[in-house]
């Protein structure tokens, strides 16, 4: 697997590309924005894109969802727990910057599926705590974990918005998270990768 990035919207949200060498399919994880330019990574990159995943339901990582569902006709999957965030901007922290944003997943999944997309298996860990649906995706092959806004290095989310919960996100991650392997990379939803075993560690939160 190779794993591509674009920084995108006004906070700087990570959207991801998991890509599958081989074949050339790809995963979209948590397109904030900027639909338009992720597109052109996609078709620059020669890449089929074959489903979008979304750690979570707010508006700076959904923002870019419609874009490239309507040009590629991909799935938009979250944890079934944030399904109503994404179409309510008062809980998806849209209305907060004056953004209509609602959307409907095409479908949810809860803690323990496992997918498989792209030629790649996907552990879905539901991690609740930033929001009621918050969700980490892992894929043990590769030894990656996909945090969103779980887990930052050295940080975690912010707990102040609508369905947060300190209490809850510590849990998800000490009872969660921190049952990978030490060496699995985590890529963050904002910010710079890090290590799980560097997390239990340094992470001050925790």
């Amino acid at each position: 697997m190779k794993i591509e990035h674009d920084v995108v919207g006004m906070v700087g949200t990570n959207c991801y590309f998991a890509i599958n060498e081989e074949t050339k399919e790809c995963l979209v994880i948590d397109p904030g924005d900027n639909a338009k330019r992720l597109a052109q990574k996609i078709t620059d990159g020669g890449y089929t894109p074959v489903a979008i995943l979304l750690t979570h339901g707010h508006f700076d990582h959904i923002m870019g969802v419609e874009g490239l569902r309507a040009q590629f006709h991909i799935p938009v999957y979250v944890q079934e727990d944030d399904a109503r965030m994404l179409e309510d901007p008062a809980l998806n922290a849209g209305a907060m910057i004056g953004a209509n944003v609602s959307l409907k997943a095409d479908r949810t999944v809860k803690d323990g599926d496992v997918l498989s997309l792209a030629g790649m298996e996907i552990q879905v860990l539901h991690t609740p705590g930033h929001t009621p649906g918050g969700a980490c995706y892992y894929f043990p092959k590769e030894e990656v974990l996909f945090s969103g806004d779980t887990l930052f290095c050295e940080s975690v989310g912010r707990t102040d918005l609508p369905g947060g919960s300190m209490s809850a996100l510590i849990r998800s991650i000490k009872e969660k998270v921190f049952k990978l392997p030490d060496l699995t990379i985590v890529y963050t939803g904002h910010g710079e990768p890090t290590k799980i075993g560097d997390e239990k560690r340094y992470n001050p939160f925790i």
